[in-house]
């Protein structure tokens, strides 16, 4: 997640002349299984059955490149998500609904996904996927080294 975070950070700011860029990637560990975008309903099904009632961890990669020195700061944020059990008409409710499209993991938390979480250990806005604490940080790390007061 860092890595891809940075590479797309790095990809826009080479078309920035001054400026932030800021770019975050988001990723679910399900044991050891990393579960990105589905490639189609299939794929988003499979990925909600295998989330019902269980626990996984949600990674978002977080990453700035500062124009026009070129210095970078990045680093990832993780929550745990407990899904409770799923059934077979509320998978396919999500399906059908588009909402699993795009997002890591085949759900969107604050969307109808919602329903689905028995509980959340760490940042809602992580599993969004923007941990606000993480870019306070990383700005706050980044203006430092800017102005010389730190790397």
């Amino acid at each position: 997640m860092r890595a891809i975070a940075l590479r797309k950070a790095r990809h826009v700011a080479a078309r920035v002349e001054r400026g932030t860029v800021l770019a975050a990637d988001t990723l679910i560990d399900l044991d050891g299984e990393l579960l990105g975008k589905p490639a189609d309903a299939a794929d988003a099904r499979r990925m909600l059955e295998r989330l019902s009632g269980r626990a996984h961890r949600v990674h978002t990669g977080v990453a700035l490149v500062h124009r026009p020195d070129g210095r970078e700061m990045d680093g990832v944020a993780t929550s745990t998500v407990v899904f409770r059990p799923l059934s077979a008409a509320e998978i396919e409710r999500s399906v059908v609904s588009g909402e699993p499209f795009g997002k890591a993991g085949a759900y969107a938390i604050q969307g109808g996904a919602r329903e689905f979480v028995a509980r959340l250990d760490g940042e809602l806005d992580n599993v969004i996927g923007l941990p606000m604490a993480l870019v306070r940080t990383l700005l706050e790390r980044l203006a430092a080294a800017v102005e010389g007061r730190g790397s």
